[in-house]
């Protein structure tokens, strides 16, 4: 069957639950993976989204972090987090644990995983050694799903926090000491790529000048000041699925948008 598949961090599922909700209802999307839902499993709003006619599945623990997965066309083998991914802990003498940034699940035949990769801080930080090892950790796991499998569907979505190329910022001069454009971030990607993974939005969505993110600071977003950093990659199974894809920047108009737009994705039977 056909599937319409999107990812969207939302920056605060509670706040935007109302313009979730309309873009579901005008966007014919099957299948939603939200990332940053900021909120702990019982203060996630299901129950308007069952009232459309979606399943959920979510995993969050505190008001940080947070991924979802909202389908139409049924959820199981729900998974919170992958194999190997490692934790982190951001106070001194607390045991590292999980965070709620890796969801999985079957889709409409489709294996999604909902993504939100830590965002590094800035170079030099521990946090940015745990984003590496995070990356790593998921593609040992991804390629490893499609050794196991080579015909498997599965989609890699989500806010990942890195700009691969130069044109998915708006200025690389502003970004060059900074983190998600840094050599060891890109390679990070290109290593989850290079496990059998492809961008399948890039093809119809061309830059330079793209973007799913603006920051809400110094007018970035009428200035066209963003960044490409949410994705959706492909498995080669799913990949020769794809039949059109878009970044539906209207979103990140208006009162009370997130600073990222969805990105969706059209998967033909």
């Amino acid at each position: 069957m056909d599937v319409r598949l999107a990812t969207w961090n939302v920056n605060s599922i509670r706040s935007r639950v109302d313009r979730v909700v309309a873009w579901l209802e005008r966007s014919d999307v099957d299948v939603l993976a939200l990332q940053e839902t900021k909120c702990r499993d019982d203060q996630f709003p299901e129950a308007r989204f069952r009232e459309l006619g979606y399943d959920v599945a979510h995993v969050g623990h505190s008001q940080w972090n947070g991924v979802a997965l909202l389908s139409r066309v049924g959820i199981s083998d729900v998974q919170v987090g992958f194999p190997g991914m490692p934790s982190w802990s951001a106070k001194e003498g607390v045991d590292p644990a999980p965070e709620a940034r890796a969801l999985g699940a079957t889709c409409g035949g489709v294996r999604v995983w909902s993504l939100y990769v830590p965002n590094g801080r800035q170079l030099g930080d521990p946090h940015l050694d745990y984003k590496l090892a995070w990356l790593e950790a998921l593609r040992i796991s991804a390629g490893g799903w499609l050794t196991d499998d080579s015909e498997a569907q599965v989609a890699l979505v989500g806010d990942w926090n890195i700009a691969p190329q130069d044109d998915d910022v708006w200025d690389m001069s502003v970004f060059s000491h900074s983190t998600h454009v840094s050599p060891p971030e890109r390679e990070a990607f290109r290593g989850v790529v290079e496990a059998g993974f492809s961008d399948v939005v890039r093809p119809y969505t061309p830059g330079p000048g793209v973007y799913t993110y603006w920051d809400y600071t110094q007018l970035r977003f009428p200035r066209r000041e963003g960044m490409r950093i949410d994705f959706v990659l492909g498995s080669p199974a799913l990949a020769r699925r794809v039949s059109g894809a878009r970044i539906d920047r209207e979103e990140r108009k208006g009162k009370g948008a997130s600073d990222h737009a969805p990105v969706v994705v059209d998967l033909a039977d």
